[in-house]
């Protein structure tokens, strides 16, 4: 057991993956390192739990019986915003965009090693209020940010965002007015750069364009070949 580890203080996870063999290994090994896994095999039985259930972070395969993870995430997305990971043997650009699209946090492609999978969890926790962040609000062009609560309005209206959603809208504000390249927002969000052919960071704010629009017109702007901008005079 590791520092901190074990039942009592382990932090609830729903996975919902067919292959039992897996669940296995995998709820072993997460609760050394301080998390309780919850298995369901089916994508309905899994959809009913997460919304039903109180867990830090689901990890969602998207190869399942009755209902696929795509339609699961769709549905899911609907009543909550849930961290959501998911797996998949499925690997090609378009399944990874489909995931990201669909609303997931963060996707990760089988096989995989339980190190990698741990660092993911705990880097999603981490941008979902896992640890402490400052309660002071930022507000620009409509926009307030609430970081203790991870709340966001636009124009005294809630918004519905998900974390890493929030994280990318976060730095765009606190910059509002200069470009963020690619590259920063990258390191700010994933800890690293940003890939030539990653789409990651393009549906993220392709969902938080459509989540500002007012009219024809959003404050979030592409800086092509540079990054983006938060430009609040875009309401106006």
């Amino acid at each position: 057991m590791t520092e901190g580890s074990g039942e009592r203080a382990a932090k609830p996870i729903l996975l919902i993956e067919d292959d039992r063999d897996l669940c296995s290994l995998m709820r072993d090994y997460f609760l050394q390192h301080g998390f309780a896994i919850e298995a369901v095999h089916d994508g309905r039985r899994g959809l009913a739990r997460a919304i039903e259930g109180q867990f830090e972070l689901i990890i969602l395969d998207v190869m399942l019986p009755v209902l696929d993870g795509f339609e699961v995430l769709r549905q899911l997305r609907k009543r909550s915003a849930a961290p959501v990971i998911m797996l998949t043997a499925r690997t090609a650009r378009e399944d990874r965009v489909a995931g990201l699209d669909a609303g997931a946090d963060d996707y990760l492609p089988k096989p995989f090693e339980p190190e990698e999978l741990l660092a993911r969890i705990r880097a999603v926790l981490r941008r979902s209020g896992g640890v402490e962040a400052p309660a002071r609000e930022i507000a620009a062009g409509g926009v307030r940010l609430n970081p203790g609560s991870r709340t966001a309005l636009y124009f005294g209206a809630p918004i519905e965002i998900t974390s890493i959603e929030f994280d990318v809208l976060e730095v765009l504000v606190r910059s509002a007015g200069r470009t963020v390249s690619r590259d920063e927002l990258s390191a700010a969000i994933y800890q690293r750069q940003a890939t030539p052919y990653e789409r990651s960071l393009d549906v993220h704010i392709s969902h938080l364009r459509r989540k500002l629009e007012r009219g024809d017109r959003t404050p979030i702007r592409t800086i092509r070949g540079v990054g983006y901008q938060f430009a609040p005079e875009a309401e106006s």
